[in-house]
């Protein structure tokens, strides 16, 4: 069916007036199943039909609705309600199931904390707590514990010169961002460090000047092949002096940055028109310290709009809610120390030995905290770094969509940094409007082929990307199939709220694939298959109909929380009064004119006098 030839409001909202032109109820009908179906046929629930857009009708015979999207969303089930009751017992039921899975993880922990594969990452804790903790993230213990005084010298001393540099000569900041960061970077890595980013720097600006967008990302790839296949790793790796521990992972961290931010640089290159950026472009780009090392990604476009913007001031209550902000993430960080006294969700998953004693509640409690904690860690983690961006007045990424919240494969992501930067140069490059089948599946290629090699070719990674980009063209290729009849007849046939009950168990299971696949990145490969086996093969019937509930009432609550935020995005339009008739001449009224002309008029006692 025609996009184009579509009517963009509901026939319950159409009501011909004697003012209007009247249509005759064989039309009507038409137009309503018309209507109906073009609404069911595009989904705003998957991200491959979704256009804020408002579709266009064109017809001479009706009158003109504009009601655009809202409607659309309300009809599709995003906006439809369920009755309170039933969301009270979804919210009793989750809650009461995510204290029994946390009741078996917290006795699993205590009962096994002296084990002896525990040891090298249960680690004596705080000193009030009397408890070990869990150290198995090296990452986050390199943040909030070993390096925490370093990191926080090197960012604080970056908000104290960018602030003077702002407050004395803002047209230069962006260049005094550049200094400092290349000056923080030759004290922690070294000037042979620094040459190597150089080198890289200058050998992708030169290809970009020939301005061919093909030959930018094979040099940029091939680039970023080098630093994450041997044996190029280790021959530039022997370039950098020190023995530090924190130098592998300032190393890689900042040589992967540094081709991706190098990468986007060229190919906003090959769009500008007139002339090319300079070199000292890129080079303010790519040394801006907060970004440098641990990211986000911020494509270059926007860096170049916002670091060069000379309007410094800030907007009503920012500087507060900055300050909000960072107190909220101090809080988390805190959270998160806490839980990992008493939970030990990260070492547990390495014990296969113990993992084959546990309950299936304790295995479903333990695949879906690690994949929460992996969302708070890069909440956290770019959300320091966003904070202090915040201040040098750039709107970096926003913090990845939490898992609790994903049920389709298209928003599943944990850096939206590289999420935004292979939407912009090469899922939506490749794929345009994602409808066609053909081109979806080579953009989703593409770009899980470019997500693999930056995360490191190995088998793990390799399956976990198959796995993503199926589950990713198969939603595609679901939302085809059943937008064909007799499928849109029947759910047309069904209430909004029964149409949202049957979407939730389809993505039930789709919340469990993105769980699964997404397990084997995060964990292991032999974690995953026990997880699979258990929900499954062994817990089936019990087990699996439990958790599938358990998960049904999840994605409830989330639909629940899309709807109210719909509410208030895009509020349902008020429908045009109905006209008021115009008046009508009666017997009565005419009578009672006639009895008023008659009466006695009062007459006025000084004309009478005068008379």
């Amino acid at each position: 069916m025609n996009k184009a030839v579509i009517l963009q409001t509901v026939p319950a909202l159409f009501r011909p007036t004697r003012n209007d032109i009247q249509v005759n109820a064989q039309q009507y009908c038409r137009l309503d199943h018309l209507c109906r179906v073009v609404l069911r046929a595009y989904p705003t629930s998957s991200a491959h039909f979704w256009s804020p857009t408002p579709f266009t009708f064109n017809c001479p015979q009706l009158p003109s609705w504009q009601l655009g999207v809202a409607v659309l969303r309300s009809r599709m089930g995003i906006k439809a309600a369920l009755p309170k009751y039933e969301l009270y017992c979804y919210y009793v039921v989750l809650s009461m199931a995510m204290l029994w899975a946390a009741s078996w993880i917290l006795e699993v922990s205590s009962s096994n904390a002296n084990r002896k594969s525990f040891k090298s990452n249960i680690q004596p804790g705080w000193y009030y707590f009397s408890r070990k903790m869990d150290t198995a993230d090296l990452e986050w213990m390199m943040w909030f514990s070993t390096f925490r005084e370093h990191i926080v010298f090197a960012l604080s001393g970056h908000v104290i010169f960018a602030k003077i540099c702002s407050m004395l000569a803002p047209q230069y900041r962006s260049l005094v961002y550049m200094v400092y960061g290349l000056l923080a970077v030759l004290t922690s890595m070294g000037w042979t460090y620094v040459t190597l980013i150089l080198s890289h720097c200058v050998l992708l600006y030169s290809i970009s000047l020939v301005k061919l967008r093909w030959l930018c990302f094979a040099a940029g790839l091939t680039t970023l092949a080098t630093f994450k296949m041997e044996p190029f790793v280790s021959w530039q790796a022997g370039f950098v002096t020190g023995s530090f521990e924190l130098r592998p992972v300032l190393f890689y961290g900042g040589c992967g940055f540094t081709i991706m931010r190098c990468m986007s640089f060229a190919l906003e290159n090959c769009e500008k028109k007139e002339g090319s950026y300079s070199i000292l472009e890129l080079l303010k780009y790519n040394f801006y310290l907060p970004f440098f090392y641990f990211g986000p990604v911020m494509t270059f476009d926007k860096f170049y709009k916002q670091a060069n913007n000379p309007d410094l001031n800030r907007k009503e209550r920012e500087m507060w809610n900055i300050f909000i902000q960072a107190l909220l993430h101090l809080g988390v960080i805190i959270i998160v120390a806490l839980i990992f006294h008493f939970m030990y969700i990260l070492t547990i998953p390495s014990d296969m030995k113990l993992l084959k004693h546990l309950s299936d509640w304790a295995i479903a409690g333990l695949a879906y905290l690690n994949l929460v904690y992996d969302w708070v860690k890069a909440a956290v983690l770019f959300g320091v770094i966003n904070t202090i961006s915040c201040l040098d007045h750039l709107d970096p990424p926003k913090p990845p969509k939490c898992i609790t919240m994903l049920y389709v494969f298209s928003e599943t992501h944990f850096d939206r940094g590289i999420n935004d930067w292979l939407c912009k140069y090469v899922y939506n490059y490749l794929g345009g409007k994602h409808e066609d089948v053909l081109d979806e599946l080579i953009a989703s290629l593409c770009t899980f082929g470019v997500t693999a090699l930056w995360l490191g070719p190995g088998w793990v990674v390799l399956i976990w990307a198959f796995l993503n980009c199926f589950g990713l063209n198969f939603e595609l290729w679901t939302a085809k199939f059943f937008k064909m009849e007799p499928f849109v007849s029947i759910e047309m046939a069904m209430s909004e709220s029964m149409s949202r009950r049957i979407r939730a168990v389809f993505n039930t299971f789709n919340f469990w694939c993105i769980v699964l696949y997404n397990i084997l990145a995060l964990n292991s490969l032999d974690f995953a298959k026990l997880v699979a086996k258990r929900m499954l093969l062994k817990g089936f019937p019990l087990s699996t109909i439990t958790v599938m509930f358990v998960t049904y009432c999840l994605v409830q609550i989330i639909k629940e929380k899309e709807r109210r935020q719909a509410l208030i995005d895009d509020p349902d339009p008020i429908p045009p009064p109905a006209p008021v008739p115009p008046p009508t001449t009666t017997i009565a009224s005419t009578l009672a004119a006639q009895m008023d002309a008659s009466a006695p008029q009062p007459v006025d006692p000084n004309k009478e006098k005068a008379e």
